[in-house]
């Protein structure tokens, strides 16, 4: 159970944060060179608390914690539904929420006040648009069906989330990232256009399609759609993909190629065999090596890792990853990379590794159950301080984490990543080599959560004590990542920095992501707990 709760996490990590679709059954649709939409497609579907369906779309959201209560649930398949849908809810001064996936981590789909949600799950198309010599993928295509389509079709990929039950919708909102990113970038590196149904200011939904072309009058909605996060500006009900250096219209080309074969590998530690002053030198040793070899130029860019530190009472820490098993020395660098971060610990990790085809890694489907939980996060600049990691062993180890299921996650990050300027896109942080995903998981109802809610908030507010309780943008951090959004930064009592939350997820881009917002969705119809403020 503790490690279905383990990829229900990841789940969203690579989702939004967000929102990603498991409805329907898996299924690829053809190649074709039509725009989405342009075959027939199944009518919408409108329903209410009394048809037998409705809980099988309201408890559908990755997290447990929270199950919405809407008047009713619209089922679209099309982006003319979609129109209609948010059309007939602005009418009806009705709240609106989207569902691609259901794995946003905070309740921004299934808050109270929530009263219409769309559901785009049966968006799941995945096409070549020789008119725009870009890949169009619908938003509720899990990451799986996309990889397995992009591949099959014509060997190419989009670096993007490791799991992939994980929905394209709002995972690709957020910036999107996952095992390629370190070797190609975000998601968003490599989104040409997006269509969104958005909200003008008389009350008129319709559809608008922007591109990363400066010239487009529209260009600053896709701007907001590179990483400004889901449930903000309107519902995207298409994406296109193209490398922005790609030439030519073979679309084997005009996207990463993705790599034939990978080495995955893990290390275990057990708990027993590690005090706290071998637990610190491998979480030192982890972040130093990261910070030496995050490079885009690194003979590393290839490697994509997680540092799995558990509470004491799970009995292990785990490092699992993968590397390109088509490079020659694919089994040496893994070796000198777990030797690396096991260096001078005493601890003699138990280490396996198998190459397998890449489709066969990355593109199984597998629903995870939902279970309660709750998700903090960090960039990281270079490794931790010495407090930091005084800190990180109390928690995980100490006697407050007793009978505690949490765990801290170092995700490997940089690279390509790092290649772009910060306001080239809505993700601002582009110098990190790492993000830290703090997590805690129960059991039962929400009274069951007051405990482990209360350790990791105070394992937060104690790792980041320097700078206010949260993550402050300097040395050491750079914020937080808003697919993995967490009210609490917008609490005063538990950010006591003076720095606000919007500048933590956004940065210096929040000013010109509320410029966006008053242009394309004047009234604030689309809006939730973290979502971008009108001026003034």
């Amino acid at each position: 159970m503790a490690e279905v709760k383990r990829r229900t996490l990841l789940a969203g990590a690579a989702a939004l944060g967000g929102t990603a679709a498991a409805v329907a059954a898996p299924g690829i649709a053809a190649a074709s060179t039509t725009a989405p939409g342009a075959a027939a497609s199944p009518a919408p579907v409108t329903l209410g608390p009394d048809d037998p369906r409705y809980s099988s779309l309201t408890r559908r959201g990755s997290n447990g914690r929270f199950v919405g209560k809407p008047e009713r649930v619209h089922v679209v398949s099309t982006t003319e539904q979609v129109v209609a849908a948010v059309q007939r809810a602005v009418r009806d001064g009705k709240r609106i929420a989207v569902r691609s996936g259901g794995h946003c981590f905070e309740n921004f789909v299934d808050d109270p006040s929530v009263r219409v949600l769309i559901d785009t799950s049966p968006m799941r198309a995945v096409r070549y648009d020789a008119a725009r010599r870009a890949f169009a993928v619908e938003p509720g295509a899990l990451l799986g069906e996309v990889y397995r389509a992009l591949f099959l079709g014509w060997g190419v990929s989009i670096p993007a989330g490791a799991t992939a039950e994980v929905g394209v919708g709002g995972h690709v909102l957020g910036g999107g990232y996952g095992t390629l990113s370190r070797r190609y970038g975000l998601s968003v590196d490599h989104l040409y256009a997006v269509e969104v149904v958005v909200v003008d200011r008389s009350g008129r939904a319709r559809s608008v399609v922007a591109t990363r072309d400066p010239k487009d009058p529209h260009h600053d909605l896709w701007w907001a759609h590179t990483g400004g996060g889901g449930g903000n500006f309107g519902i995207v009900t298409c994406y296109w993909f193209r490398d922005p250096a790609a030439k030519g219209d073979d679309p084997a080309r005009l996207l990463p190629k993705a790599p034939a074969s990978i080495l995955s590998f893990s290390a275990t530690w057990n708990w027993k065999d590690i005090d706290e002053r071998a637990f610190t030198r491998l979480v030192r040793n982890h972040g130093t090596w990261h910070e030496h070899n995050s490079a885009p130029d690194s003979p590393y860019a290839d490697l994509f890792s997680v540092l799995m530190l558990s509470t004491r009472n799970t009995g292990t820490n785990l490092l699992v990853g993968h590397l390109d098993a088509t490079t020659p020395d694919a089994e040496r660098r893994m070796r000198a990379y777990v030797d690396a971060v096991a260096g001078g610990t005493g601890a003699k990790p138990t280490v396996q590794h198998t190459v397998r085809p890449w489709l066969e890694a990355v593109a199984l489907v597998q629903e995870t159950e939902p279970a309660p939980f709750k998700v903090k996060c960090g960039y990281l600049r270079k490794g931790y301080t010495e407090r930091q990691l005084t800190a990180l062993h109390h928690h995980l180890a100490g006697p407050a984490s007793e009978n505690i299921s949490g765990a801290l996650w170092l995700v490997s990050y940089g690279g390509k990543v790092n290649t772009v300027a910060p306001d080239a896109t809505a993700v601002a942080q582009r110098d990190s080599i790492l993000k830290a995903i703090y997590m805690t998981s129960w059991e039962g109802e929400e009274p069951a959560g007051a405990k482990p809610l209360a350790w990791l908030r105070d394992f937060y507010r104690d790792v980041y004590a320097d700078t206010g309780g949260v993550p402050v943008p300097g040395e050491v951090s750079d914020g937080s990542f808003i697919n993995y959004p967490d009210r609490d930064l917008s609490d005063p009592k538990l950010n006591t920095s003076g720095v606000p939350w919007h500048t933590l997820y956004y940065k210096d881009n929040y000013p010109r992501l509320q410029r966006v917002k008053a242009r394309w969705d004047p009234r604030d119809e689309f809006r939730h707990g973290l979502s971008v403020r009108l001026p003034g």
